[in-house]
């Protein structure tokens, strides 16, 4: 009777998941460990102490489970230049915390750049083709999560939007819920966490930054101020965003440009990543100085950890996935730079 076990099976851990965990000194609902959540952040996000440290506060609070009764469980906002981990973060916590990165509702909002999309969140309105169907981009099941787990929910690069939609989400921000626009549904967030990722200003703290790059500046040893690099940002999303929109935002988190001294951090963390999906399948990869040094050669910081991932999906993955096709009997290779060429051999 497989629907009985499977039944029984499900209610097992639904049990499971009301206990509270033996290592909290105090009972809580949730089921994460605020510590564990942030040591796999730190190891799979280079160089953005100040996010950890926001985050970490965020999650104790979100543990110990006093928050507002009437609105989400946090809102953040992300800002700073492409590359330095926004998305991936997000993800991160969602591995972390929901045990699966997917289990995130993610709305990508440079697809909703013109105001008409409105209706992509809220529904279309009573008397519009879809207005019972209660179509909307937004996932009811991740965004609620379960008793001892919260929903996650990111509004990727969510300057992109057009202003209408931002608007759209004032009343989720502060309230912790949205009514289609049929009128007959509402969603509740009041369980979740919300991030927002954004890249605006980075084109002003990019100039900004350059002007450090030649010049006296440069002559001087002159280095950009993190001060003024977040007042550019600053600057940049309240001339974006309405300041009623800003004003809902627990906390905005600004993320540090990812320098030299990083990359081979970032290399590593790219590589484990590559190992573990190499691990499903038995194989093992070393990769030799030379290759981490063509790797990380020529790095352009301003497209930050994305421009060292292309490098390995473009340089790396080509002749290793011609080795594995060439040796289907081996389980180990090296991966060595000769001429100017990565070159992945058996061992």
């Amino acid at each position: 009777m497989p629907y009985i076990n499977d039944a029984i099976a499900g209610n097992q851990k639904h049990n499971e998941d009301l206990k509270p965990r033996t290592e909290d000194a105090r009972p809580s609902r949730f089921r994460f460990c605020p510590d564990e959540v942030i040591r796999l952040l730190k190891a799979r996000i280079i160089g953005q102490t100040e996010m950890q440290d926001s985050i970490a506060d965020l999650l104790h609070v979100v543990k110990a489970d006093f928050s507002e009764s009437g609105r989400p469980l946090g809102i953040s906002l992300f800002v700073g230049s492409t590359g330095v981990g926004k998305t991936e973060t997000v993800r991160v916590l969602a591995e972390a915390i929901l045990g699966d990165a997917d289990q995130l509702c993610r709305i990508d909002m440079n697809t909703l750049a013109q105001e008409h999309y409105t209706a992509a969140l809220t529904g279309a309105p009573p008397g519009y083709v879809g207005s019972k169907e209660h179509h909307t981009l937004f996932n009811p099941e991740k965004i609620a999560g379960s008793y001892s787990r919260p929903g996650i929910v990111m509004f990727d690069e969510i300057e992109k939007a057009s202003r209408d939609v931002a608007r759209a989400l004032l009343n989720v921000l502060d309230s912790g819920t949205l009514e289609l626009a049929a009128g007959t549904k509402r969603l509740d967030f009041k369980n979740c966490l919300i991030f927002m990722t954004s890249n605006e200003g980075a084109r002003e703290l990019d100039a900004y930054r350059r002007k450090f790059q030649r010049g006296w500046r440069k002559w001087l040893g002159a280095s950009p101020s993190t001060n003024h690099e977040k007042s550019i940002l600053d600057a940049a999303l309240q001339k974006k965003f309405d300041l009623e929109f800003i004003n809902r935002i627990d906390r905005i988190i600004y993320f540090e440009e990812l320098g030299s001294k990083l990359l081979d951090d970032i290399l590593n963390v790219e590589l484990a990543m590559l190992d573990a999906r190499l691990s499903r399948q038995q194989i093992a990869l070393e990769v030799d100085a030379s290759a981490r040094a063509h790797l990380v050669a020529g790095h352009d910081k301003r497209f930050g950890a994305r421009h060292l991932r292309r490098k390995l999906r473009t340089y790396l993955e080509p002749p290793l996935a011609r080795a594995l096709r060439n040796e289907p009997g081996r389980h180990r290779f090296h991966v060595t730079c000769r001429e100017g060429v990565l070159v992945v051999v058996p061992e």
